[in-house]
């Protein structure tokens, strides 16, 4: 017989993603975990990670010559 297993309750509070509401759960079995990637953006878009590491870092690049913010930069590499 089977053991069943309620599944986690979803993470509340992520913004809908083209109009659908976005759920995280983690009993998704085999499926892709690709999916994750939009929950970690939401992270930190909502923490402000890259923008808070950027402000620690000192830039020595002439700012009339940059193209891409620091913050914008770090985020990329996340």
């Amino acid at each position: 017989m089977p053991v069943t297993v309620d599944p986690p309750p979803p993470l509340p509070g992520l913004s809908s993603v083209g109009g659908k509401l976005l759920i995280a759960r983690f009993d998704g079995g085999q499926l892709s975990s690709d999916g994750g990637l939009l929950a970690l953006r939401e992270v930190e878009r909502r923490l402000g990670i890259a923008d808070r590491l950027a402000a620690c870092i000192d830039d020595p690049r002439s700012p009339e010559r940059v193209r891409h913010r620091l913050a914008a930069i770090l985020r990329f590499r996340m």
